[in-house]
C-alpha cells in the first residue's frame, strides 16, 4: 500500500514554478527544484515524474490560474467594460515596469523557450493565449454595446491587437525598457482603438 504524500502539492508546485520561471527550463535542474521545494529527488519524481513532467503540470497550473485571473479583471457590466480594459492594459504595464528582476511573462517565455521542441508546452501556450483573446474580445464587445468602441470594428481583430500590444510591452519590459515607455504604450494602443463617430 502507497504511502499518502506528507507535502502540499500546491505549495510545491507553486516554488517549482518560481525555480523555473527565473531560471528558465533548460537551466533549470531537478536538484534546483528540491531545494526550492524541500523534498528529495527521489519524492519529486515518485509525485510528479521526471523534469518535463514536472514543467508541464507547473504550466498548466500557471496558464489555467493566469487565464482566470485575467477573466476576473475583464468580466463585468457593459457600462464598465472600457474602463476594465484600460485598467487592464495599463496594470500590464505597471507590473512589468515593476518586475526588476526582468522574468517576464511565463507564459511567454515557456513557449519561446520550449513551443518548437515539447508539443504539449506549444498546445498549452496556444490554448492560453486563444483563451486571453477571447476574454478580451468579449470585453470590446461589452464596449461596443455601450457606446465606448465604434459598433462597425472587428472586435476580434481588435482583441488580437490588444493581447499583442500586451505581450509586446512584456516583451520590452523584459528587454529594460522604462516603465514611462511602457505605460506610453499602454496609453497610445488604447488611443488607437476605434470610438464612436459623433
Amino acid at each position: 500500500m502507497a504511502r499518502p504524500r506528507k507535502f502540499d502539492e500546491q505549495q510545491v508546485l507553486d516554488a517549482a514554478r518560481e525555480r523555473f520561471w527565473s531560471g528558465g527550463y533548460a537551466a533549470t535542474r531537478m536538484e534546483d527544484i528540491a531545494e526550492a521545494t524541500g523534498l528529495g529527488k527521489g519524492s519529486l519524481y515518485g509525485a510528479f515524474g521526471g523534469k518535463q513532467e514536472l514543467f508541464r503540470r507547473v504550466f498548466d497550473d500557471h496558464c489555467g490560474t493566469f487565464v482566470d485571473a485575467v477573466g476576473r479583471q475583464l468580466r463585468g457590466d457593459d457600462a464598465d467594460a472600457y474602463a476594465r480594459l484600460s485598467a487592464h492594459v495599463y496594470a500590464v504595464a505597471a507590473a512589468t515596469a515593476a518586475d526588476t528582476a526582468h522574468r517576464g511573462c511565463l507564459l511567454a517565455k515557456a513557449a519561446a523557450e520550449l513551443a518548437e521542441h515539447d508539443e504539449v508546452v506549444a498546445k498549452r501556450a496556444c490554448a492560453a493565449m486563444e483563451a486571453l483573446k477571447s476574454l478580451i474580445e468579449d470585453d470590446i464587445k461589452a464596449c461596443q454595446r455601450h457606446g465606448d468602441i465604434a459598433a462597425d470594428a472587428d472586435p476580434g481583430s481588435l482583441a488580437a491587437l490588444v493581447l499583442a500590444v500586451l505581450r509586446g510591452i512584456e516583451a520590452l519590459g523584459k528587454a529594460g525598457a522604462t516603465e514611462e515607455t511602457l505605460t506610453g504604450i499602454a496609453r497610445t494602443a488604447l488611443a488607437v482603438l476605434p470610438r464612436p463617430v459623433g
